[in-house]
């Protein structure tokens, strides 16, 4: 069962036993300074391991004061203007510890970074890019199903991916004929002019030929003329094709989430990746 979005204060978190974490999504300023006691209060009655916060850079030293731990920054996430911290408190020394192999699978995927060139666009010339509509819900649920055991949203969910459709993410896919072979999504934060490049997945039979690359381009170009100005993405740090894709598509790494979320089954490291748009 996935987690639940629900209010805290005027706040926005997401919680539960599938990421064993408090997510603090969307800050309300008026609930400092108590904030954090209250998501401490909430993952102790939970008995969850972490508590995971997206914080405002204002909001910086209330955080700092009561202990959390800045994994990752981005520059300018809101308007162009103030950073976005990403800050972590661990209740349980154990997800502290990132995992002896997922930290050969991250020094591997930053060599990697530095040798591999882009892929070639020819590679995907056969493939139709284009945005998804309500209309290719049922097909992109049943490809999240096929690549995905288990995921942090619903995105198996037809209803779930039409709602937010209608509110502030765009689907985009990747077609051989009529055939959904692979997908992403562009999750905006309207009011911060920020997207996040997420949800990406490709059929097993057409991994290795640069479709999330081709996606990538054609959601930067969209999100740009929409006015978004910074661009990031949370890999998995396991994941040397996500990674690589980000580095060689010139965004910058800014920090990595440890143990931090539940993917197919375990919790993985994230690494946070990040570009202006406006310099394209």
């Amino acid at each position: 069962m996935p987690d639940r979005i629900e209010k805290l204060g005027h706040s926005v978190v997401q919680h539960g036993k599938a990421n064993d974490r408090v997510y603090l999504m969307k800050l309300a300023r008026c609930d400092l300074p108590h904030i954090q006691d209250d998501l401490k209060s909430l993952a102790e009655k939970h008995h969850y391991s972490k508590i995971f916060c997206k914080v405002p850079a204002w909001a910086r030293k209330s955080f700092e004061k009561k202990g959390f731990e800045k994994e990752a920054e981005i520059p300018a996430y809101y308007q162009g203007r103030t950073d976005l911290i990403f800050y972590s408190q661990f209740l349980d020394e154990n997800r502290k510890s990132p995992d002896p192999e997922q930290e050969k699978r991250m020094e591997k995927v930053f060599g990697l970074v530095k040798k591999k060139e882009p892929v070639s666009s020819t590679e995907t010339d056969s493939f139709h890019m284009r945005p998804l509509s309500e209309d290719n819900a049922k097909d992109l649920a049943e490809l999240y199903r096929q690549v995905f055991d288990s995921y942090p949203f619903p995105i198996f969910d037809p209803d779930y991916l039409t709602d937010t459709m209608k509110s502030h993410v765009d689907y985009f896919g990747a077609f051989d004929s009529e055939r959904l072979i692979a997908a992403s999504s562009a999750e905006q934060e309207r009011t911060a002019y920020s997207v996040e490049m997420t949800d990406f997945a490709t059929l097993p039979d057409f991994r290795g030929r640069g479709l999330a690359t081709s996606l990538l381009r054609v959601m930067e170009d969209v999100m740009k003329e929409k006015g978004m100005m910074t661009a990031y993405t949370i890999a998995r740090a396991m994941s040397l094709g996500m990674n690589i894709t980000f580095a060689r598509s010139g965004y910058a790494y800014s920090g990595t989430l440890v143990n931090n979320t539940q993917i197919s089954g375990n919790i993985e490291s994230m690494n946070v990746w990040y570009k202006s748009l406006r310099s394209m």
